[in-house]
């Protein structure tokens, strides 16, 4: 049953076209793993997302614990490659732990609790899973006794070659490890000056052969690795029966290593392919904003609305209705599995199915001998086995007579309508269309046709019912126009002035949805002026306040003075004290007139101490300078016009600017693009006030965003050069730039 369900979900997926995707996105998992995540889905999300908040390296491969488990289970003995498995999970979340994460992942992470029975286990291990023969020093022996045989031979090798006898047989002067075993290559008739074993022949017809002058040599080291083997036994006797006491651990950890395996390839996944995490709402509503199938490239974003029972998709042929249909069905399988997509996530909204179900291809197969409408007959009787279904059928009267196939689907689909199933339709039929048109739980959609240039758009209107275009499609993709004008007369008059009555009706829509697009836009422009008027406001009121009770501070103090002045009585002493009160009393301000200035290309102004020049205006708030042969995007109100100033009379200003080592910039939790944005400007920023040296940091994660800094540091034309940053300011995870 469960090969069935597994099956039944790789056909949708090969329906969906998301097989790619899905092979993408399984690569980012540790060790194989189903894509659904047993349990709480909510608590599942909140776990990823708090990931996602994280900068952390990826796990390594790991390999399933059923077999490990097993063995431990009936006191068997495991090999050294089963234990590394068990010490890699173990030294990744003890990584984790070392980082001391707030939140749920540092909750999460507190529960992973390392006896040290297992630390006297993990010890013996390097970073790569080869066996510490150091720390044995029967052991440690042995492997100096092999090292030295295998210099021997390699001596006895050399020596051999340089003998003149063997020299003119000899089809290389170099030491050949074949299977194994050091060898010497070379040419035939060597048997009169070298006794040895024939191990291998070259491509060039030489022989690799294997002297019997090291024989010796290689027996005593096959002796001592049969020793080695020994040692290597006993130690994992005893490494087993120390795992065999901590099974219950271990199972915790193969548990929950499974759980962040599928947290983590979720969240790196995301970030490689620079999409949205989502998960499905406890409803059934599904709008899209943005969506972007994974099988398509450079394609137009999806923007729908599928609120209502059915969404009836018609209009022209080739314009994208069927990618449409498969890409609702895909936005509710990956929020289903919480599988990361290209999408708006603030916008977007993709309700709960327990089935999707796909009516795609054509059932029709010469095998099972069954016609397209049987077969389709035979699909649409199991949607009715389903509850709480999306269905998405695409050129739903596939293979019968139109009007008896609008008769026959409209039928159904009140029947799945009264069943609680959600039907995403596809359809050419204007007569199936209008029938279903009058309920208020159907959501007809069209795709648009540009009628000057003779081509669908690949966009969708809600609302109306679209026509096929054939006559048009025909012509555009090669039918010649006398077939084509004669289909249109046998099509008939009347038939034509429907669909022209569609069209027309499909055009005045759309210019009525393009008015409400209008008036809505002002009116956002109109909420956002005001919204900036009344933080304005808001502002102003407080530093009014602020100046208000700065006042009334200095008045009192100004009052007291006056009154310790007059209890004083004498004339010089009610001077001193009026001046020390006038002396606290806030010095005037002269008013500055709060005028607009406007600059222009070929301004000559000042950006913090340089001076330059403008070369190009974004709007009035943007503009490009030149200092010094530099460019640098810079905001208009951090811009003074150049000129000259007279020096105010008994004014002195001194400023002191102490010069640092260096400068930094991170671009952690950034995409690529955003990150280069920001380096961008603040290198520009870091010439023109004089930096010769900055340090970047990027973080290590996935390599993505360290590859996209590395490549515009290269590109950027007064970068002398750059490296990686010493261990204690970052190392691997940060480059330190001179300019």
């Amino acid at each position: 049953m469960a090969i069935d369900k597994i099956s039944k979900i790789d056909l949708l997926i090969n329906q969906l076209d998301l097989t790619e995707h899905i092979e993408q996105f399984k690569s980012f998992f540790s060790r194989k793993s189903s894509l659904y995540i047993e349990g709480d889905q909510e608590l599942h999300y909140r776990y990823i997302k708090a990931l996602d908040n994280i900068e952390f390296k990826a796990p390594p491969k790991v390999a399933d614990f059923f077999t490990i488990k097993s063995h431990l289970k009936k006191r068997g003995i495991l090999n050294f490659e089963q234990i590394f498995e068990i010490v890699k999970v173990v030294r990744y979340f003890r990584y984790f732990k070392s980082r001391e994460l707030d939140g749920i992942i540092g909750e999460w992470m507190s529960k992973f609790i390392i006896e040290e029975k297992f630390n006297e286990v993990e010890k013996y291990f390097t970073h790569d899973g080869k066996f510490e023969e150091n720390l044995d020093e029967a052991l440690f022996g042995l492997c100096a006794r092999v090292k030295e045989h295998k210099a021997n031979i390699s001596g006895s090798l050399k020596r051999l070659m340089s003998t003149s006898k063997l020299s003119s047989y000899l089809m290389d002067t170099q030491v050949h490890l074949l299977n194994d075993e050091e060898c010497v290559l070379v040419r035939g008739g060597f048997n009169h000056v070298l006794k040895g074993a024939v191990i291998g022949r070259s491509t060039s017809g030489g022989f690799f052969v294997a002297p019997d002058s090291i024989l010796k040599a290689k027996e005593q080291i096959r002796y001592i690795n049969q020793e080695r083997e020994a040692i290597f036994y006993t130690y994992a006797k005893e490494f087993s029966a120390k795992l065999a006491e901590l099974q219950p651990f271990i199972n915790f950890i193969d548990k929950e290593f499974t759980k962040f395996d599928n947290y983590q390839a979720r969240v790196l996944f995301a970030r490689s392919t620079n999409s949205q995490i989502i998960k499905s709402k406890k409803d059934t509503k599904i709008v899209l904003d943005s969506f972007i199938h994974p099988a398509l490239h450079n394609a137009k974003p999806v923007h729908v609305d599928f609120s209502k029972n059915i969404l009836m998709v018609t209009g022209v042929n080739a314009g994208g209705k069927t990618m449409l249909l498969k890409s609702i069905l895909s936005a509710a399988f990956m929020a289903k599995y919480i599988i990361p997509m290209k999408l708006n996530e603030n916008k977007s909204h993709v309700g709960s199915f327990k089935s999707i179900l796909a009516i795609i291809d054509d059932p029709q197969n010469v095998k099972n001998d069954i016609s397209t409408f049987a077969g389709r007959m035979q699909e649409f009787s199991r949607i009715f086995e389903h509850k709480s279904a999306l269905v998405g059928v695409d050129e739903i009267e596939l293979g019968t007579d139109s009007d008896e196939a609008a008769a026959l689907f409209k039928v159904i689909l009140d029947d799945l309508i009264k069943r609680g199933q959600k039907v995403v339709v596809t359809t050419h039929h204007k007569r199936l269309a209008a029938l279903m048109a009058d309920r208020d739980d159907v959501e007809l959609m069209a795709a648009i046709y540009d009628e000057e240039r003779r081509c669908p758009t690949y966009e969708f209107m809600h609302g109306i019912i679209g026509k096929s275009y054939a006559f048009e499609t025909a012509s555009r993709y090669g039918i010649s126009n006398t077939i084509v004008n004669e289909a249109k007369s046998v099509y008939g008059d009347n038939s034509e002035k429907l669909s022209l009555l569609i069209e027309r009706g499909s055009q005045l829509e759309r210019e009525l949805k393009q008015k409400h697009k209008k008036v809505d836009e002002k009116l956002e422009e109109l909420k956002a002026k005001e919204l900036d008027i009344k933080a304005q406001r808001e502002k102003l009121f407080t530093e009014l306040n602020e100046q208000k009770s700065a006042l009334k501070n200095s008045y009192n103090v100004a009052i007291n003075e006056a009154k310790i002045a007059a209890r004083a009585g004498d004339t010089k002493a009610i001077h001193r004290a009026m001046d020390k009160a006038n002396k606290k009393l806030p010095p005037e301000k002269k008013e500055q007139e709060n005028r607009h200035v406007e600059f222009k290309v070929g301004d000559q102004v000042k950006y913090h101490s340089q001076k330059g020049t403008i070369v190009s205006m974004k709007g009035k708030k943007d503009a490009t300078i030149e200092v010094e042969g530099m460019k640098a995007h810079v905001k208009t109100k951090n811009l003074k016009h150049t000129q000259i100033i007279k020096p105010k009379p008994q004014t002195n200003v001194h400023v002191h600017v102490e010069k640092r080592a260096g400068l930094k910039c991170d671009l952690h939790g950034m995409r690529a693009d955003e990150a280069t944005e920001v380096l961008d400007k603040f290198l520009s920023d870091a010439l023109i006030n004089g930096w010769d040296e900055v340090i970047v940091y990027h973080g290590i994660g996935t390599g993505k965003l360290s590859y996209a800094v590395k490549n515009f540091l290269i590109a950027h034309p007064r970068v002398k050069k750059f490296e990686d940053a010493p261990q204690h300011l970052g190392g691997f995870g940060a480059k330190i730039v001179s300019l």
